[in-house]
């Protein structure tokens, strides 16, 4: 991976990683909403899950990394499940989803050290 890649793979994996954990925490929170506040809680969730399925999207295209495409795969899935009322699942699909875009964070992270950079 050179150097521009990397630092990209870096800046995008770890922005997907903390969009991916405060989405997956509101999952699990939707369940502890009252029934009158489920629907739009829902809503306003799927909302910041399409804005991160496309940030996802846009990495997969700068980069080149298929481990992002992965982690929009695993976002359509949690949408899908969330769609189903199924909140749970849906915080476990974005969990894979997490850990696909951890992968190139690493792997940035790794050259970026070689060349001294972290």
């Amino acid at each position: 991976m050179d150097l521009k890649t990397a630092v990209k793979s870096y800046q995008f994996g770890e922005r997907a990683k903390s969009e991916l954990i405060v989405s997956s925490q509101l999952c699990l929170a939707l369940t502890g909403f009252a029934e009158g506040e489920k629907a739009g809680g829902k809503r306003m969730l799927l909302l910041l899950l399409e804005s991160v399925r496309s940030e996802l999207q846009f990495a997969q295209n700068s980069t080149g990394q298929n481990e992002f495409g992965n982690a929009v795969t695993s976002l359509n899935d949690a949408i899908s499940l969330l769609e189903g009322n199924q909140p749970e699942q849906a915080s476990q699909k974005i969990a894979a989803a997490i850990s696909a875009s951890t992968t190139p964070a690493q792997n940035a992270w790794q050259v970026l050290s070689e060349h001294g950079f972290l």
